[in-house]
């Protein structure tokens, strides 16, 4: 995957807050001049914190390259502002006191192991975004999400299952999927502001 400059990930996040405002006073936005890259089909999450305290506000996201960039930021900004079954719909007044951050994914990779305990090996904090699958169960967890938690890989693999709505050790006694991804991920320092590009990105 071709990596987004920063000037490319700026418009990703005002384009995600453009879209988000403009759906919430009802009126579309229709984009023409935008980076070539986002003709590709990538995944894309959009996670919206409270500011100052970063408490989490709204995340959704596309996992799979399925759509081309401009229009899966679009669907994931609007959802995750206003469908995201954990938080009530945000209301166009918080948008000043929300910072917006956008995840752009690679392309997900099952890991593959003979032994459950391997994915301790395979899988690094900071780098990897897990996906799992059982059945009909499946969850993500974004590859800051372990960083900011503080976890290990073993804690990080349990409280993927747990997303799943899977007993938290069910990784290791269960022939789960388990998939790996990375993330560009860039983000508002406060709301309306400029935008960086975390550390932890790939």
């Amino acid at each position: 995957m071709e990596k987004l400059t920063l000037e490319e990930g700026t418009y990703a996040v005002k384009y995600a807050r453009t879209v988000i405002e403009n759906y919430l006073t009802g009126k579309d936005i229709v984009v023409v001049n935008y980076p070539k890259k986002f003709n590709d089909p990538r995944g894309v999450f959009v996670t919206l914190h409270t500011y100052p305290n970063h408490t989490l506000r709204g995340c959704i996201g596309i996992p799979e390259p399925v759509m081309p960039l401009i229009d899966a930021l679009k669907e994931a900004a609007i959802s995750a502002a206003t469908n995201d079954p954990r938080f009530p719909p945000v209301e166009y007044d918080e948008m000043d006191s929300i910072v917006i951050e956008v995840s752009i994914l690679t392309t997900p990779k099952l890991i593959t192991v003979e032994n459950p305990m391997e994915y301790l090996d395979k899988i690094k904090i900071g780098r990897d975004g897990l996906i799992i699958e059982y059945g009909a169960y499946r969850g993500l967890l974004l590859p800051q999400v372990p960083l900011e938690q503080g976890w290990d890989v073993s804690e990080y693999l349990s409280n993927l299952c747990i997303k799943a709505s899977l007993p938290p050790n069910y990784w290791l006694n269960h022939p789960v999927k388990i998939y790996s991804f990375q993330a560009q991920i860039f983000e508002e320092i406060k709301p309306k502001s400029q935008v960086i590009e975390k550390t932890n990105s790939i």
